[in-house]
């Protein structure tokens, strides 16, 4: 059921959207810039500190699938106002927080809200909006939510070094209101018609425990030790929970994700290079900023410089997806995504001279900002509008946990190469092997790029022939 809306409602409802989408998106890269200020300030150890950045990705990654189909099923509105709500009201404990685990505490319910808004703001835009400027919509969404990812580092430094890092939350507390405020006036409601209001709640069980212990194991695997009882049992535990989870889905009447979907090849296809960019993405921003400190000798005042390129043509890739959908199928955008940032990736691992490596490296970050962005664009022009928020949630799922899981893989190859090699080599062959990855995640959907779902078994989207389009 997708509600009309005026133009107005709809500007209303696309700035409300993007200013929820900024706030996540400015929380998620400033903190890690005050994980020290926050140690220092409680008297805690910067490990202990860690677990700030470790409770966000906790809840957030949970959230996503369970908050999209939330969203489908009893009401995208409702799901959106409270899932801001919830990271507002986060916010304002963590800037009032008298401790580590108070603050901690603030940091799940942010992303728990956050778990909610990011899936359920795609298909609020999704089914907001009219077919002729869906993707531009989303598109400029995107851009805006990217400049919060470019600024992140600046206000969290700034901040952290000026006032104190709690100015981020209360930076971030009236601007995630005013996104409240707007949603509640403007966004119309929407939902699948075709979905009793009832939630597989055994499937919610199942896949948050799957993840919980996923992400629990990825984000402490590095300080507990990757062959350490509790990271080996947190990883079985996944595993155990991630095959009863299929199993419940297979055998509901009406499951938490329709396992269809993923018969659905463009989907496949889209979700697939989408997540192997943002593990590509991960893994540059952290080997990109050992590389500028470790190796060229940078303060983190000049490599935050240094990344202003690709900040900024990560925050343009939005807008260029946009304008790229109506010429070129979901697939052969991506397809060119994963080509940028190949190519980005390996050329970055061979280029020295400033006056190239910063070029180099905006182009990367083209690529992979492209990449990751335009998937959650391209899935909402592969199914069918009342599964928007289903596939949005699955789609986010993906991107987050691998990206944890390639950015710990990272870390463990730097640490074990560092003593046989220097850290520049051990830097550059973890570039060249994530541009090959990504290069062949390219190669693979140019070649199946064709292929399309069955609608009469798969949630499809009726729109994603694109007949007209170039290949």
């Amino acid at each position: 059921m997708r509600a009309e809306s005026s133009p107005a409602a709809r500007t209303g409802a696309f700035i409300a959207v993007a200013v929820a989408l900024f706030c996540i998106q400015l929380d998620f890269f400033a903190l890690n810039l005050a994980v020290p200020g926050i140690a220092d300030e409680f008297g805690v150890t910067p490990s202990a500190a860690q677990w700030t950045l470790s409770a966000y990705m906790l809840s957030i990654g949970c959230c996503f699938i369970v908050g999209g189909r939330y969203g489908d099923v009893f009401g995208r509105r409702g799901a959106l106002l409270g899932g801001t709500a919830l990271f507002a009201a986060g916010s304002v404990g963590c800037a009032l927080a008298p401790g580590l685990w108070p603050l901690v505490g603030a940091r799940i319910v942010q992303g728990i809200g956050a778990g909610f808004v990011f899936p359920v703001s795609v298909s609020v835009i999704t089914n907001a909006f009219p077919d002729a400027t869906r993707a531009r919509a989303l598109g400029a969404v995107f851009g805006i939510a990217n400049v919060g990812t470019a600024l992140g580092p600046f206000v969290g430094g700034g901040f952290t070094e000026g006032p104190g890092w709690r100015w981020i939350f209360w930076l971030l507390a009236p601007l995630s209101v005013l996104a409240l405020l707007l949603a509640l006036v403007c966004v119309p409601d929407s939902r699948d018609p075709t979905a009793p209001r009832q939630l597989d709640l055994t499937g919610c069980l199942t896949v948050v425990c799957c993840l919980a212990a996923l992400t629990l194991a990825v984000e402490r695997g590095s300080v507990w030790g990757w062959d350490h009882a509790r990271t080996l049992t947190l990883l079985a535990l996944a595993a155990v929970a991630g095959v009863l989870f299929v199993r419940r889905e297979r055998r509901a009447r009406h499951p938490l994700i329709d396992l269809r979907l993923f018969r659905n090849t463009p989907y496949v296809l889209v979700t697939g290079t989408g997540t192997v960019t943002n593990m590509g993405y991960a893994v540059t921003v952290f080997v990109s900023t050992l590389y500028l400190q470790q190796v060229r000798g940078l303060s983190p005042l000049e490599a935050g410089v240094v990344f202003l390129a690709p900040a900024v043509l990560v925050a343009l890739s939005g807008p260029l997806g946009a304008r790229l959908s109506p010429h070129m199928r979901p697939t052969a955008v991506m397809a060119l995504a994963g080509t940028i940032a190949g190519t980005g990736m390996i050329a970055l691992s061979l280029v020295t001279a400033w006056w190239l490596y910063v070029p180099v490296f905006a182009w990367c970050g083209l690529g992979l900002g492209l990449g990751w962005t335009f998937a959650s664009v391209a899935t909402q022009q592969v199914v069918a509008p009342e599964r928007a928020g289903e596939a949005s949630g699955v789609l986010l799922t993906f991107l987050v946990t691998l990206g944890g899981v390639a950015l710990a893989g990272a870390a463990a190859a730097i640490t074990a190469m560092v003593p046989e090699r220097s850290p520049q080599a051990a830097y550059d062959m973890i570039l060249r092997f994530g541009g090959a990855v990504i290069l062949a995640a390219a190669v693979v959907v140019m070649a199946l790029r064709h292929r399309r779902a069955v609608p009469d078994k798969v949630p499809v989207d009726s729109r994603s022939s694109h007949d007209g389009r170039a290949p």
